[in-house]
C-alpha cells in the first residue's frame, strides 16, 4: 500500500519521482543522455584477487554505461580498482559504492578525490558511509555512535576542503581541526593542490530512513541497496521528500540473465542470505532492518538465524522467492524488459546494475534499459 504525501492526494512514490527527475540532468547539473528517466551504471562491487575487470568496463563504457562503481568492506579498498580502470578509459563515470568513512579522515577522502578527479579529467563520483559497528569499532577502530552526526561532520569538511576558500577548521565532535588537546602546535591548512571541481558530487550510501533523509539534505545522491521498486514511496516516502531536483536515486540491482528461473533465484538468494543474515551483529543488521521494513521481518529472523547457527545454505533457501525477485531483475531478458517498468514508475534515476559478466550480457541489458 502506497503512502499518501501531505500536500497531495498523489502517493508519495509519484510526488518524489516528480520532483526527483524535473530537470534532471545528473548530480549538480552535470550531463548525459537518459533513455525513459533511468541512466546506467554498472556496479563491480569489491575487488576480488586475481581479478581484473577492465575489459568489462571498457565493453560497458563503449555500450553507453554512464558510470562504473567500485566498494570496500575490510579487504580491498574502493578507490585503488578505480584508478586503475579511470587509467583505462575516456568517458565513463568512476563511482565509489562506498568507501568508508572510518577508513579515512576527511582530509585523507578529500586528498584522494581531489586527486582522481584530477587524472580522470572530472570524472568521480565519490560515495561514502559509515557501515556497521562490526566493522568500524572491530576493524577501523573507530568508534560508530552518533552516525549520522559523524557523516554530516565528515561531508561538510569535504566540501569546505575542496572550495579552498579558507584553512579547513572544525569545531565539531568527530573531526575536529586543529585536532584537540593535542600540542596546541596543528596549523588550519588548505589543500595545497586547486581542485579541477570544487563541487565533486557526493553520494551516501543509506539504509535506514534518517540516513535517506540525512542523503536528500546534504549529498547529491543516495547509492540505495536492496530496493522493492514498489515500496520505496511507502518506506522512504517522507526521508526523501525534501530531495532537491536533480538528486539522483542509484540503486544498486542485481541482474541474473538466465531461461532457468529456480537456478536465477537461487543466485539472487545467496546474496541476499548473506548480507541478511551476516553482514551484521545479531542485534543490529542494517540489511535485515530493511527487509523488516518492507515486509519481511519473519523471513528476516529466520535468515539470520540460520546464518548465525553456521546454517548457511539453510539460510540461504530461507530467503522468500518474492523478495528476490522483487529487488533483482532476473530471467530471460524479455523478463527483465517487462519488469523494468517498476523501476520506470518508481523513484530511482540510476539503475547500477551487478551480476553481468561479459559484453553480450552488458549489450541485453542496455538495449533493454536504454533502448
Amino acid at each position: 500500500m502506497e503512502a499518501e504525501g501531505i500536500l497531495s492526494s498523489r502517493p508519495v512514490r509519484l510526488v518524489i519521482r516528480d520532483a526527483v527527475r524535473r530537470g534532471f540532468e545528473g548530480p549538480r547539473g552535470g550531463g548525459g543522455a537518459v533513455t525513459d528517466m533511468l541512466r546506467l551504471g554498472l556496479n563491480l562491487g569489491y575487488w576480488v584477487s586475481p581479478g581484473d575487470a577492465s575489459a568489462l568496463v571498457l565493453a560497458a563504457e563503449r555500450l553507453g554505461y554512464e558510470s562504473v562503481w567500485t566498494a570496500e568492506s575490510w579487504g580491498s579498498d574502493a578507490l585503488t580498482p578505480l584508478a586503475w580502470y579511470g587509467a583505462r578509459t575516456s568517458r565513463i563515470k568512476l563511482g565509489t559504492s562506498v568507501v568508508q568513512i572510518s577508513a579515512r579522515t576527511p582530509a585523507a577522502t578529500a586528498m584522494a578525490a581531489v586527486t582522481l578527479d584530477h587524472l580522470s579529467g572530472g570524472r568521480l563520483l565519490l560515495g561514502v558511509g559509515v557501515s556497521g559497528p562490526q566493522v568500524m569499532e572491530g576493524w577501523y577502530g573507530t568508534p560508530f555512535a552518533q552516525p549520522l552526526a559523524r557523516t554530516r561532520e565528515y561531508v561538510d569538511l569535504l566540501r569546505v576542503m575542496w572550495r579552498r576558500q579558507r584553512p579547513a577548521r572544525s569545531t565539531g565532535r568527530h573531526y575536529p581541526l586543529p585536532y584537540r588537546p593535542g600540542t596546541g602546535l596543528g596549523k588550519p591548512l588548505m589543500l595545497n593542490i586547486p581542485p579541477l571541481r570544487y563541487d565533486i558530487p557526493v553520494y551516501l550510501g543509506a539504509q535506514g530512513p534518517q540516513n535517506v533523509a540525512l542523503a536528500a539534505e546534504i549529498a547529491d545522491g543516495w547509492l540505495a541497496l536492496f530496493t522493492d521498486p514498489r515500496k520505496i514511496g511507502h518506506v522512504y516516502g517522507g526521508a526523501l521528500a525534501g530531495a532537491p531536483p536533480g538528486f539522483d536515486i542509484a540503486a544498486t540491482v542485481h541482474v541474473v540473465l538466465t531461461d532457468d528461473m529456480p537456478a536465477g533465484l537461487r543466485i539472487a538468494k545467496q546474496a541476499l542470505g548473506f548480507y541478511i543474515g551476516g553482514m551484521g551483529a545479531r542485534t543490529h543488521n542494517f540489511h535485515l532492518n530493511v527487509v523488516t521494513r518492507m515486509g519481511y521481518e519473519e523471513a528476516g529472523r529466520r535468515i539470520q538465524e540460520l546464518f548465525l547457527d553456521g546454517r548457511r545454505d539453510e539460510a540461504i533457501d530461507a530467503v522468500p522467492d518474492e523478495l528476490a525477485d522483487a529487488v533483482c531483475l532476473l530471467g530471460p531478458i524479455a523478463r527483465i524488459r517487462e519488469r523494468l517498468q517498476l523501476w520506470r514508475d518508481s523513484p530511482v534515476t540510476t539503475l547500477l546494475v551487478t551480476g553481468p559478466d561479459s559484453e553480450p550480457e552488458l549489450r541485453a541489458i542496455r538495449d533493454a534499459v536504454l533502448g
